[in-house]
């Protein structure tokens, strides 16, 4: 769930952060029909049970989406080849789809092992976003956050994976809490624009 990285001008850094409250809110949105989905046809689905076709095109999406999410942004802020750290969050999210595919046929254990470790490295990589972006955007704290808690939820998917208990109601909760810290980042931002126009 990563940011690319904005230009440092006065006109790119309001087009960015206008662009990306919008991005957020769409993420929002995205997570939160994500989770209706997720909740009301998989939910209960646990570790050794093999992902419902409902189920398994929900986790293919997820990653996917990340994807889709960061080639807007680099759009939105001009970032061009040189803008490495969202080539390689796309790279991520783009092998974390195709092994997603692969992980499906197999059980939720698999898929959640795969889910946390694409989770962890995201969220590295979204952590060091924020912490770059900061000087241009700013307001990136609710993505600093977010990003160490996805390093942290990547690490418990990891270890959650080969439990018998665990399931699918966990990645839930990770693109629930996603969703929040998007909508906090939202908000930020627009506080931030409006001090900033005063």
């Amino acid at each position: 769930m990563t940011q690319t990285i904005a230009t440092s001008s006065n006109n790119t850094t309001t087009t960015t952060a206008s662009g990306l409250r919008s991005l957020h809110l769409i993420r929002v949105a995205f997570s939160l029909i994500w989770v209706a989905l997720l909740a009301t046809t998989s939910a209960s689905l646990v570790a050794a049970d093999r992902p419902t076709a409902i189920a398994a095109v929900l986790l293919v999406i997820y990653p996917l989406w990340d994807v889709v999410a960061t080639l807007l942004e680099r759009r939105m802020a001009g970032a061009g080849p040189r803008d490495r750290v969202g080539t390689a969050n796309m790279a991520l999210g783009l092998a974390t789809t195709a092994g997603m595919i692969i992980a499906v046929f197999s059980t939720i254990g698999t898929a959640l092992l795969l889910f946390g470790v694409w989770a962890l490295l995201s969220g590295a990589i979204q952590l060091v976003v924020a912490i770059r972006r900061r000087r241009t955007v700013g307001a990136q704290w609710p993505m600093m956050i977010s990003g160490g808690l996805s390093v942290l939820a990547g690490v418990s998917f990891a270890a959650m994976s080969a439990s018998a208990t665990s399931g699918l109601s966990s990645i839930a909760g990770y693109s629930a809490f996603g969703a929040f810290w998007f909508l906090v980042s939202a908000i930020a931002l627009s506080i931030r624009s409006r001090r900033e126009g005063r």
